[in-house]
């Protein structure tokens, strides 16, 4: 399901491991390519629809995983648990890392019709409680997610950025940006595709947004293309990890408006992170667990995601203020140096490994 250029997967765990001296394959549903950041890339081609990257692909990332022998086999998406199941049979360690609360991302996919989105979301709690169970470690991308696995096999390696990237020279004068706001991530429904053009539409003065990453639903795209506000974004697709930092740090701030849906709530969002390590404040959604990391960061404002003009205002607010919107870009910088940093969350994953083998 993940792109092999994926953040977490190649620029944090793969390319990490690299770099502590283990021979890393990454096995994707992707074409072969040439080798990044020294991670060696099995394609094992693309999947034709969903059904077929489940079963046909599937079969083939287990055929290459065999193939590999490697010492441990680490795999991220839950389409494969039973992949994991068949090589942990066959005697390989395996470490099942969990992204999200499967079951309850399951209940909030749009393509699944209603009716059937309960007995699947049943099915995944059953399957990963035989993971848990089966495999011989967990990595859990945060820890609510860690509570539904077994603790004296769980890791929480939470999906925060490269402390070098805090500690870069600081941006442009705020003054000086060329956009008030930057998104970078998916682009869905419940992450605020839609409203972020009527954001941007409600600033005054002609301001403009930078938006990078892609859409995954045709009828979304439609919509916020055809309101007036989409005029005043420079839509970059899908870029290089560097080019949306590029990006992020041109910006006022950073705004990340997630629906209130259920596997949201008691989850961080990765690019929250992204905009206080470029040292821009952020503007985002007013879930309980957000507005306690903003507020004991002090790096930002929280507001309701479903308003566009509360989101509207609170960056109009850091427009007019470039020393405040300067006061908490700082603060999340500082943050990311002192406690949100990738560097810290690997060494759990890099200790883990010698325990397995």
């Amino acid at each position: 399901m993940h792109r092999v250029d994926d953040t977490r997967i190649l620029r944090r765990e793969c390319a990490s491991l690299v770099e502590a001296g283990h021979d890393v394959a990454l096995i994707a549903g992707q074409p072969p390519q040439e080798p990044v950041a020294g991670v060696r890339i099995v394609g094992v081609g693309l999947p034709r629809n969903r059904i077929d990257r489940a079963t046909r692909v599937a079969w083939r990332v287990f055929r290459a995983a065999r193939r590999e022998r490697a010492d441990i086999c680490h795999f991220h998406d839950p389409e494969l648990i039973w992949v994991g199941v068949l090589l942990t049979v066959l005697g390989h360690k395996v470490v099942y890392d969990v992204h999200e609360d499967v079951p309850l991302q399951v209940m909030n996919k749009w393509w699944i019709p209603k009716p059937a989105r309960g007995v699947l979301a049943a099915g995944v709690r059953v399957a990963e409680r035989v993971a848990g169970r089966m495999f011989a470690a967990i990595v859990a991308a945060t820890p609510s997610i860690a509570e539904k696995f077994p603790a004296h096999k769980t890791v929480i390696v939470q999906n925060f950025p490269h402390v070098e990237i805090a500690r870069r020279p600081e941006p442009k004068p705020v003054e000086e940006r060329q956009y008030a706001f930057s998104y970078v991530g998916g682009l869905k429904a419940v992450q605020g595709a839609r409203e972020m053009p009527q954001v941007v539409a409600a600033l005054p003065g002609g301001a403009k947004a930078v938006v990078a990453g892609w859409f995954d639903d045709e009828a979304v795209e439609r919509d916020a293309r055809a309101h007036e506000g989409w005029a005043r974004i420079d839509y970059l697709g899908g870029v290089s990890h560097e080019r949306a930092i590029e990006a992020i740090r041109d910006s006022v701030c950073g705004i990340v408006i997630d629906h209130p849906i259920s596997n949201y709530l008691d989850s961080y969002s990765t690019k929250m992170f992204e905009y206080m390590a470029c040292g821009v404040p952020v503007v985002a959604s007013d879930f309980p667990l957000w507005v306690r990391l903003v507020g004991d960061a002090d790096c930002g404002v929280t507001v309701d995601p479903m308003d566009p003009l509360a989101a509207a205002a609170a960056v109009e607010a850091l427009l007019k203020d470039p020393d405040e919107a300067r006061r908490l870009g700082a603060n999340g910088r500082r943050a990311i140096q002192e406690r949100y940093h990738w560097e810290a969350e690997f060494r759990k994953l890099d200790a883990l490994y010698p325990r397995l083998v």
